[in-house]
């Protein structure tokens, strides 16, 4: 199997002879299109398009903007199949992130689903092709950084990143481009395939383990801009408390800078909070921090739970929480990906995988001292 990199407007990949003729969706609008309802000649349109730096200088901007404009009007993406053998596939599955998240060390958080990836499409006979750069002026990656779908260059494309950009997922599905994102997400008047953790289910769990613990007064703290798996875990929180009947001895607070953690917590512990929820793995490290430095015990004096995977530390406690299926989901967005590129009729698809839950060490009975704590003069250490 060959991995390549597509960086900027250099794509590095070995040939491959094109497969079987495919049907798109819809007609895949052409180059000489473009040139007709612009009124260029097909030659501008081909500069325009395929070189963006030598359209700049040869090609009068106002022409260069019409071409793009009617390029995106018309659906226009690049058929680099095309430019072989007309109709043929490339055998190449992309893989796009909105964010830098290609992984430096194995213990990264997106490491299994890159993992996983790679071994389905060398499963199935395809090769990777790894977008990594395409930035615009102020830096944001984009997939139309040039003006068209840079994606096409692979038969179809596979999307991580929490950080997406709504308006070109929508492009995507309007385009008829094969694609599926990992992670559930949700864009207005836009259907797409999405394969997504069970976050609400698992959330209830947790909720569940803590009361049959005893814990009624509890904090959820959650990302001060919780994005779409966030509202999941909120939701599956919020119907596991109501339906516990503690609703009201829950709080759902949502903090927005890193030194308002050490005073929320201090006065949760002064009013009684036996238990706090994490919404995010990537702060819990800092919260069980904060905790320490209060003088506090976990779980003797108040217990944490974390909803997902905590990235690992050296010396860090066996958490409470859940674990993230990232190799299943990763199994299935490949699958589902498949599916897309020989079938393009078919109607997008959502797969939601469950997660698994996990007692840890970080979580247990409420204490007995529970309204008359009072916090140590000396630093305390979490197990």
């Amino acid at each position: 199997m060959r991995i390549s990199y597509a960086h900027n407007s250099e794509v590095i990949m070995d040939a491959e002879q094109p497969r079987e003729p495919e049907q798109r969706q819809r007609a895949r609008a052409r180059q000489a299109d473009i040139a007709r309802a612009a009124g260029v000649s097909q030659a501008t349109v081909s500069l325009v398009l395929s070189d963006g730096e030598a359209a700049a200088r040869r090609v009068a901007e106002p022409t260069r903007r019409r071409v793009l404009e009617v390029a995106e009007q018309l659906g226009y993406s690049v058929n680099p199949a095309a430019r072989s053998l007309a109709g043929g596939r490339n055998r190449l599955l992309g893989v796009y992130t909105f964010e830098a998240v290609f992984p430096s060390r194995d213990r990264d958080f997106y490491n299994p689903f890159l993992v996983t990836i790679e071994q389905e499409a060398e499963r199935a006979a395809y090769d990777l092709l790894l977008f990594t750069s395409a930035t615009l002026p102020d830096q944001r990656r984009s997939i139309y950084a040039g003006g068209v779908n840079r994606l096409a260059l692979a038969d179809g494309c596979i999307l991580l990143g929490r950080r997406e950009n709504q308006a070109e997922v929508a492009r995507l599905a309007r385009e008829g481009f094969p694609f599926v994102y990992v992670g559930r997400r949700e864009i207005p008047d836009c259907e797409f395939s999405y394969v997504a953790a069970d976050y609400a289910a698992v959330t209830a769990q947790v909720a569940a383990h803590l009361v049959e613990l005893g814990h009624r007064n509890i904090a959820y703290l959650g990302a001060y801009q919780p994005k779409t798996p966030d509202h999941d875990r909120a939701t599956g929180w919020q119907a596991a408390v109501e339906d516990a009947g503690i609703g009201d001895t829950t709080q759902l607070l949502r903090l927005g800078k890193r030194r308002e953690i050490e005073p929320v917590i201090a006065q949760l512990v002064e009013d009684g909070c036996t238990a706090l929820v994490l919404e995010d793995p990537e702060s819990a490290q800092r919260y069980l921090d904060t905790v320490a430095e209060l003088g506090l015990d976990v779980p003797g004096d108040i217990s944490v739970a974390v909803l997902g995977d905590v990235p690992t530390v050296s010396g860090t406690s066996n958490w409470t929480g859940f674990r993230i299926p990232r190799e299943e989901m990763a199994r299935q967005a490949v699958r589902l990906l498949l599916d897309a590129i020989d079938t393009p009729a078919a109607q997008p698809a959502n797969v939601t995988v469950p997660c698994s839950f996990t007692a840890g060490t970080t979580v247990g009975k409420v204490p007995r001292a529970t309204g008359t704590r009072t916090r140590r003069t000396t630093r305390g250490r979490s197990r």
